[in-house]
């Protein structure tokens, strides 16, 4: 009887361990897309470094789960001619993150072509990485 209620508060303890670990990592990245849409690079940066040493979180870690608008921080980058903010996000993601279908099934290079943006300086930085 006592093992099951110690493996119950064990079990306890994590679950609110892991629900806290996900509200600070979301209390972290709450302007993230503030910061994007400003184009404030030195921001971004600090704060991506912040979340790395805090919670041991890599960019694509939390890519998928940040959403600006209904978009990734790339597209959302992309949209609002953050060019040194997207250039940025572009260099830290994995080659094979970026060809990956994002949520809506399209990959990053076929929604900036469906979209008309591949003269964006963003472009050429997604172009010369890919």
């Amino acid at each position: 009887m006592l093992k099951v209620v110690k493996i119950s508060l064990a079990v306890a303890a994590l679950s609110f361990g892991a629900n806290a670990f996900a509200n600070d990592v979301n209390a972290a990245l709450s302007n993230i897309c503030t910061i994007v849409q400003a184009d404030d690079k030195g921001e971004l940066r600090k704060k991506m470094k912040k979340v790395q040493s805090d919670y041991k979180l890599k960019l694509q870690d939390y890519y998928s789960g940040v959403s600006c608008s209904g978009e990734s921080l790339i597209r959302f980058a992309f949209l609002n001619g953050a060019v040194e903010s997207g250039s940025l996000l572009i260099k830290k993601m994995p080659k094979s993150q970026l060809n990956a279908p994002e949520a809506d099934g399209k990959t990053l290079r076929a929604w900036v072509s469906d979209k008309g943006l591949m003269d964006s300086p963003i472009a050429k930085v997604l172009n010369d990485r890919i």
